[in-house]
């Protein structure tokens, strides 16, 4: 079973579908050194296609250079050396070490300086306490790649980010790729070249939370790079993702991730990734205040609204893992096991209990676990005595794996053409049948090509049984904890569902402007925020609808004004101060009366007047009452720029906080995502005797929303449209408030 593995902004049309299709990756620019200039961009100016850079021979080289190579016993810098030598030996490169005082180091030629290199390189390591000064001399010498070790620099705090800011700008100006700083050895580390199969490429920011992942090798599964890019003055994670994606070998990327250097970068490398179907699984830190601050302290980095990250990463596929642990075991799984060829999940154990407490806890994690056929389940009482349950979970009793019974159950399971995965908790060994039980289970693995995954519950795990015959097998994979194992079998379904629909959102993003962005622009006032009645003419400009409604500044022409509208009417103050008018009673519903207009004038500006508020005028506008409220706004991310967030409106948005959020460019199968996110996304399929809302429309609301995101920029700080209320299904949704704040 285990082997290789290898939306667009919404029309004017509110129906409008988008294909559910795959593609091939965008246009790959392979560049030695520097990544090439792309030219394909959206209407913010912002790239929409990743780069590759060559690293080849980063991994690979020809020829190395150790700059401050030592044989010192006792120094450091020799047990580097030493490591350094036995790599290049490893992967056939020549190395020279450059000191300005030695003639020979561990029995090589040494050279004073680069500049007195016999031959160019392809890779310099720098065992200096400052590379700084070194880098010019290092693109004189036409060095592809550089590795800085030292420390001392965004990590530290504002001096050592000064100091990375002015390496970061030599080494562009050099045209060399640099790894680093406060980086360390684990690209050079020893890997086992007996394994096969699909490999895991690892990247970290911290090379000590890489060890699980690198030790996964003595149980079988192989590595075939090792990423650690420390404080990412030049070459950052999105670089090796896109790298990783391309090469055939590499079956997942696996990440530990403290801080992403640029958020535009990172999403565009996932893109690449998904596109590619390959799976990338990431521990991202930060998730509370005190992992933020202390993963900036760490690399230096920002490290954004987690909220935001989240959903990027889910938005471009990216799997998420809390732990090291999760981290190994889903990579390895994804790494090696085909597509599924049913999601159909089936648990078989030899007791009752284990069965039921791993189906309950597959069942939260939302794996399906469907009942067998009554004929599947007829086939299996053959064997299996006829008081047992064979539903989902499978029973078998315990005594049927100690014979021939054993193996004719399992391939019956697997047979079932609904059943895409077999698991199979084995809570403590109890020989011989649990040996009998494992073998079965790796055999029927060899014949089939359906996903067989078992659970060794023992503690002890040195059992012959676990150690030789499931960890032998590349076929069936095996977990420790059932934790573990749902995580990665949901992740696993998960990922194959994702990118079979994959379509990359950078492919249809606009190009250029819509008509709607000269008359936006034309309402901007560039540091101000705007009154909701000017909030509202910028909607307008997108296509979004509002209420009718006129600005008034007298009681007479609001009486005018609310036969125009038609009662009832709403009255609210408006100026560009006033974010929050409802607590300042300066929002008034249901006014039936020309006599109630005119009061409720006098009284809106009499509060205004006490409350010490210039107003631009009286809102008086349509009664809108049957829907549900919704909220649609923009912010901007420090990583990723602008922001999508779609919730439950009006006053529940502060009280539960249920909002979704996506970065643009997206498509409207993840506007439609988004709601599928709420806990009060039944509201919207109509509660309590209320009709359907009308989601097309609110997707719709979604979609002008983002394009109004993208195309205004850093113009649009901020946009607050609350509540959009979506009215019954076939009716549209209406913009009864908005707040926008202007760059």
């Amino acid at each position: 079973m285990l082997g290789s593995t290898h939306g667009t902004l919404t029309t004017n049309s509110r129906h409008a579908r988008v294909a559910a299709c795959g593609r091939p990756p965008g246009p790959a620019v392979h560049v030695h050194g520097r990544s090439a200039a792309v030219e394909d961009v959206d209407v913010s100016g912002r790239p929409l296609h990743s780069t590759v850079p060559d690293l080849d021979r980063f991994f690979r080289p020809e020829s190395v250079a150790v700059v401050g190579a030592s044989d010192t016993e006792g120094r450091p810098n020799s047990g580097i050396t030493r490591q350094l030598i036995a790599w290049a030996e490893r992967v056939g490169a020549r190395l020279h070490p450059v000191h300005p005082s030695r003639p020979a180091v561990f029995g090589l030629p040494c050279v004073p300086s680069v500049a007195d290199l016999p031959e160019p390189v392809d890779l310099a390591v720098l065992l200096v306490r400052d590379p700084l000064p070194l880098v010019e001399e290092l693109a004189s010498a036409k060095v592809k790649f550089a590795v800085a070790f030292a420390s001392g620099f965004a990590e530290t705090g504002p001096e050592g980010a000064a100091a990375q800011a002015r390496l970061s700008a030599a080494v562009r100006r050099g045209g060399l790729r640099l790894l680093g700083p406060n980086t360390n050895l684990n690209a050079f580390e020893e890997f086992r070249e007996d394994l096969e199969g699909p490999a895991i490429a690892l990247i970290t920011q911290s090379g000590h939370q890489g060890r699980p992942v690198f030790t996964l090798q003595e149980l079988g599964i192989r590595l075939s790079h090792w990423a650690p890019t420390g404080n990412e003055a030049d070459l950052e994670t999105a670089d090796f993702i896109s790298y990783f994606a391309s090469r055939p070998e590499v079956g997942a990327i696996a990440m530990y991730v403290e801080g992403l250097k640029d958020g535009r970068s990172f999403l565009l490398a996932a893109d690449r990734a998904a596109r590619a179907k390959v799976p990338v699984v990431a521990v991202k830190v930060g998730r509370t205040e005190t992992g933020a601050r202390t993963a900036a302290s760490h690399t230096g980095k920002l490290t954004g609204s987690d909220t935001v990250v989240d959903a990027a990463m889910r938005q471009f596929g990216v799997i998420r893992v809390d732990g090291l642990d999760e981290l190994q075991d889903t990579a390895a799984l994804l790494a090696r096991a085909r597509p599924p060829r049913a999601e159909g999940v089936v648990v078989y154990s030899i007791s009752g209990g284990t069965g039921a407490h791993f189906s309950d806890l597959a069942t939260a994690a939302g794996l399906p676990l469907p009942a067998l056929s009554p004929e599947k389940q007829a086939e299996l009482h053959q064997w299996i005595p006829g008081d047992l349950s064979v539903a989902n979970p499978v029973d078998n009793g315990g005594h049927p794996v100690g014979d021939w019974r054993g193996r004719k159950i399992i391939d019956a399971i697997l047979a079932d053409p609904s059943v895409g995965v077999l698991i199979c908790p084995i809570t403590g060994p109890f020989p011989p049948m649990s040996d009998k039980l494992a073998q079965d289970l790796v055999d029927a693995a060899e014949h089939t090509d359906k996903l067989v995954c078992v659970v060794w519950g023992s503690p002890v795990g040195t059992e012959p049984a676990y150690r030789t015959t499931l960890l032998g097998s590349s076929r069936v994979a095996t977990f420790r904890t059932f934790a573990n194992c749902i995580t990665a079998v949901r992740a696993y379904l998960d990922h194959h569902r994702f990118t079979a629909s994959y379509r990359s959102p950078f492919d249809d993003a606009p190009r250029t402007p819509s008509p709607s962005v000269r008359k936006a622009q034309a309402l901007l006032r560039p540091g101000e925020r705007l009154s909701e009645h000017a909030a509202k003419q910028l909607l307008r400009a997108y296509g979004i609808r509002v209420p009718r409604e006129q600005l008034v500044t007298s009681a007479a022409a609001a009486v005018r004004a609310a036969g125009l509208v038609g009662y009832p009417v709403v009255m609210k103050a408006s100026a560009p101060q006033l974010a929050h008018k409802t607590e300042l009673g300066l929002v008034r519903l249901g006014l039936t009366s020309a006599s109630q207009v005119r009061d409720t004038y006098r009284d809106l500006t009499d509060i205004a007047r006490y409350e010490g508020v210039e107003l631009d005028g009286v809102l008086v506008c349509q009664m809108v009452e049957r829907g549900v409220e919704m909220v649609v706004g923009v912010t901007h991310d420090s990583l990723f720029g602008p922001t999508v967030t779609v919730g439950l409106g009006g006053v529940l948005v502060e009280v539960l906080r249920d909002t979704a959020v996506r970065v643009p460019p997206f498509g409207e199968d993840q506007a439609r995502a988004m709601l599928t996110e709420l806990r009060g996304r039944a509201l919207l399929d109509g509660v309590r005797g209320m009709p359907p809302a009308d989601v097309d429309a609110l997707v719709e609301v979604v979609l002008r929303v983002q394009r109004m995101a993208l195309e205004l920029g850093d113009d649009l700080a901020e946009l607050d449209v609350n509540p959009l209320m979506v009215l019954p299904r076939g009716q549209g949704a209406v913009a009864l408030d908005a707040l926008a704040v202007c760059r």
